[in-house]
């Protein structure tokens, strides 16, 4: 019976967990994304700043994380585009502040690394869907690893490290923002 009961009681301790969580500041599910983090090239005249993300209540054993960003509409015959491979931040990280997805990465805690997104540099690489076609989905998901560090080269393809940290993930937290062009 008493085995039973510490059973229960961690049961419910369990239940009442909070959530690993993302969030960030600067977007909202509910509003397009902001000019700022919209990119700068292509026909597009944002200021590609990348935005603040935070998170929270990571699961236990957590030892790194990697954060992604994805456009599943991007008209690629399927493969979306990606915007942003940050891995390798370490596991006491709980946000990105505003404007550290530079290309030299300077703003990241050391030992972090982005990889070459689609637009063929490493850093953000803000929205910027053709002219004309919906509002596409960015989706922002940062994945609490069971790694230190996923041992990529800085040269790796988004295919492999999607691949690496969905191998490697003992959770992932979303949220999806929007943004599209008329002219």
């Amino acid at each position: 019976m008493r085995a039973l009961t510490i059973a229960l009681a961690l049961a419910a301790n369990m239940a009442y967990a909070a959530p690993f969580t993302l969030s960030s500041t600067d977007l909202s599910s509910a509003k397009p994304i902001d000019n700022q983090f919209v990119f700068s090239g292509f026909g597009c005249t944002g200021k590609n700043i990348s935005p603040a993300l935070q998170w929270t209540n990571p699961p236990e054993g957590t030892k790194s994380f990697a954060v992604l960003v994805h456009d599943p509409d991007a008209p690629t015959g399927g493969a979306g585009w990606w915007h942003w491979l940050v891995l390798n931040l370490p596991a006491d990280t709980r946000e990105l502040a505003q404007g550290v997805g530079t290309a030299d990465g300077k703003g990241l805690a050391a030992g972090a690394l982005q990889l070459q997104t689609d637009f063929g540099s490493p850093g953000w690489g803000g929205p910027c869907p053709p002219v004309g076609d919906k509002a596409h989905r960015y989706i922002f998901t940062v994945y609490a690893l069971k790694v230190e560090k996923l041992e990529l080269e800085a040269n790796a393809k988004s295919a492999l490290a999607g691949y690496m940290v969905n191998a490697n993930a003992l959770a992932k937290a979303s949220f999806t923002a929007t943004f599209g062009r008329s002219k």
